[in-house]
């Protein structure tokens, strides 16, 4: 009989936030595949486990994925951790997942710590619905691509971002949505846990020296009087039309949509200016 693929959550940054359940699977399995080895023996020695661990990170993580898979149609159980949180969410582990499913092994899930809702909780913001984004990309056209469909959402949006990259994010941030009231969070649950909260522009200024990952919770559709923006010409229009259809990643529909709330316009008008702009020639 197959063994079982646990994806165990792990504390975020205080090793106390860890479910006895999941200090139970960690001592029951009969290998941990840790993103990082080294970080998780902490956590296990903390509370006596002795339970072998191999490593499973973005760079080894297919061609590790046979051989702890093998282990599985054997019959053994395994553990997926990654360093914080739960693994595959913007972790490794996802892979091996998909590949258990496909095998008929039972794939369980160990709920516990996560950095986006921790941070969502403390943020002040939102209505209760959010989505998560995950990671900016670095550059180039994957992060164009982003933004622009940052400027599609109305509402709540949670994503991670590295210390070096953190003011640029902002600055394309507040370029792409407006002067939006974000909340940054860093070393969440730790003795310097630190929580930033106020207008994107207010905030900048506050990150001079990043360090540590960032969990960024932004409201976005909530204008400031810095975020006013008046509805451009027809030529003009069409041209930020255009420019948001560019990339092919969001369909014209949406577009419009977007354009609608970014100006406080119904959208059948947007349609109908655009419309108007293209018949004119403008």
């Amino acid at each position: 009989m197959a063994g079982t693929l646990f994806v165990v959550a792990t504390p975020i940054g205080n090793l106390e936030d860890i479910t006895a359940r999941a200090l139970r699977t960690l001592r029951d399995v009969s290998i941990i595949a840790a993103e990082d080895t080294r970080r998780t023996a902490h956590l296990l020695a903390r509370y006596a486990i002795s339970t072998p661990t191999t490593s499973l990170h973005q760079h080894n993580e297919i061609g590790k994925t046979r051989s702890l898979l093998e282990r599985l149609i054997a019959g053994d159980d395994v553990a997926i951790v990654s360093d914080a949180g739960t693994p595959t969410v913007s972790d490794p582990g996802d892979h091996l997942v998909r590949a258990a499913i496909a095998a008929g092994v039972r794939v369980e899930s160990i709920p516990g710590p996560s950095a986006i809702l921790a941070a969502l909780a403390a943020s002040g913001l939102g209505d209760g619905t959010f989505s998560f984004l995950g990671f900016p990309p670095a550059r180039g056209k994957e992060r164009r691509q982003w933004f622009e469909r940052m400027r599609l959402i109305r509402g709540t949006v949670v994503f991670f971002e590295a210390p070096h990259r953190i003011r640029r994010t902002l600055t394309d941030l507040a370029a792409a949505v407006g002067d939006c009231p974000v909340s940054l969070g860093r070393e969440l649950t730790k003795t310097h846990e630190e929580l930033v909260r106020g207008p994107i522009s207010g905030v900048l200024p506050l990150v001079e020296e990043p360090r540590g990952e960032f969990t960024v919770v932004v409201e976005i559709g909530l204008r400031t009087e810095n975020d006013a923006k008046e509805l451009p010409g027809g030529a003009g229009l069409l041209a930020e039309f255009g420019d948001m259809t560019k990339t092919g990643a969001p369909s014209r529909r949406d577009v419009i949509s977007s354009l609608s709330k970014r100006y406080g316009v119904p959208a059948r008008e947007i349609y109908q200016r655009l419309e108007a702009a293209k018949k004119s020639g403008d």
